[in-house]
């Protein structure tokens, strides 16, 4: 088990950006890999982005793809989110999770951080 932290959330015009970064405790933290996913009111869960524990992978969904950016630094035990081009359907809560597999399914992560609001303006 890691505690996450998430920060930088707003509020932003369309086709602008923003950086969301998440935080983690412990010493194991280069042991997970580490994931974003995004929730809007009425909707589910969906994955956004993970990348490997060295951070040498990383994977995207569809939607994101092109445009958002995952890194880690490991050192710092913080993942970052880099969101550029933002779009109003990219209105949600963002949650930094953490998993000791691979994996992209929400229930497949341990680990979840409180979430941040992003609000993108049309």
């Amino acid at each position: 088990q890691v505690q996450l932290v998430e920060s930088g959330g707003g509020l932003v015009q369309a086709g602008g950006s923003l950086r969301l970064s998440c935080a983690a405790s412990g010493r194991t933290f280069s042991g997970y890999v580490m994931g974003w996913f995004r929730q809007a009111p009425g909707k589910e869960r969906d994955f956004v982005a993970s990348i490997s524990r060295s951070g040498g992978s990383t994977y995207y969904a569809g939607s994101v793809k092109g445009r958002f950016t995952l890194s880690r630094d490991n050192a710092k035990n913080t993942v970052y989110l880099q969101m550029n081009s933002l779009k109003p359907e990219d209105t949600a809560v963002y949650y930094c999770a953490a998993s000791k597999v691979v994996a992209i399914r929400s229930a497949d992560f341990d680990s979840w951080g409180q979430g941040t609001q992003v609000t993108v303006s049309s």
